[in-house]
């Protein structure tokens, strides 16, 4: 039989997965580069799963003092004075100190800056309506801008989670074409979105009840539904995490000249 007569055999047609457009490998490398510094990327730097990565993971000692203490301290003068720009005055100076030492010290920066920004903004949206629970409006728009894209990127079946795990394990999107991993990811993709989803059921209300007793309360929410929830979510995101991607995590070599 001639290559005229053989009859042509049918292009293979792609499944839907195949179909879905990749991420273009400069928005991967982007997102191998957001994992690496997002609190996983530490915990797989470690690769211990030891309190003491945890703790590592979560900033250490001083940046979990530059999380906590602006809010506490807010929570604590508020809660005994009713005063919003004492209290708000007070908190934006803790974490003045805190982004000082670091500049002073010559460490890191980002993550006090960052929080310095955040309660910069919060105390200036708040000292110009005059009123305390304006003080977490930036931190309920926030939970629910980060709530809505977790949605979105499991409604569109790319769970946010899995890319980052994906290309912080060298795995890339691979693990879309494994149902049970795909699984695995929405559901972890899941339970972060719960976690932002239950702060703005808990404080939403309260801010909305506009008086003092409700922003005390929506003070010790932001604190109790911060880091406590944050942290154990973490770790057992990880874990599950390391046990779908069993191999080594991709880093990035670090110069042996360069102090942290």
């Amino acid at each position: 039989m001639t290559d005229e007569e053989r009859p042509e055999r049918p292009t293979p047609q792609p499944d839907d997965d195949d179909r879905t457009t990749a991420p273009a490998p400069g928005l991967g490398e982007s997102i191998a580069a957001a994992a690496r510094r997002s609190g996983l990327g530490q915990l797989a730097e470690d690769d211990s799963s030891t309190g003491a990565a945890l703790l590592g993971a979560l900033g250490g000692i001083r940046g979990l003092c530059e999380t906590i203490l602006p809010g506490l301290v807010f929570l604590v003068l508020f809660t005994f004075t009713q005063n919003v720009p004492l209290s708000i005055g007070c908190s934006v100076a803790v974490a003045i100190v805190f982004t000082v030492i670091r500049i002073v010290g010559k460490t890191p920066v980002t993550q006090a800056l960052a929080g310095l920004i955040g309660v910069g903004i919060s105390a200036i949206l708040a000292l110009i309506t005059g009123r305390g629970e304006d003080n977490f409006l930036l931190g309920i728009w926030t939970n629910a801008a980060y709530a809505a894209g977790i949605l979105i990127s499991m409604l569109v079946r790319w769970p946010i989670i899995g890319l980052a795990a994906g290309y912080l394990m060298g795995d890339g999107v691979a693990w879309r074409k494994d149902k049970r991993k795909f699984r695995v990811m929405q559901a972890l993709t899941f339970l972060w979105f719960l976690l932002f989803a239950a702060r703005l059921v808990v404080q939403v209300p309260l801010y909305l009840a506009h008086t003092d007793e409700a922003t005390s309360a929506l003070a010790l929410t932001k604190l109790l539904m911060g880091v406590p929830l944050y942290a154990p979510l973490l770790l057992v995101t990880w874990f599950v995490v390391k046990g779908q991607f069993p191999q080594k995590p991709v880093t990035n070599p670090r110069p042996t000249s360069s102090t942290k």
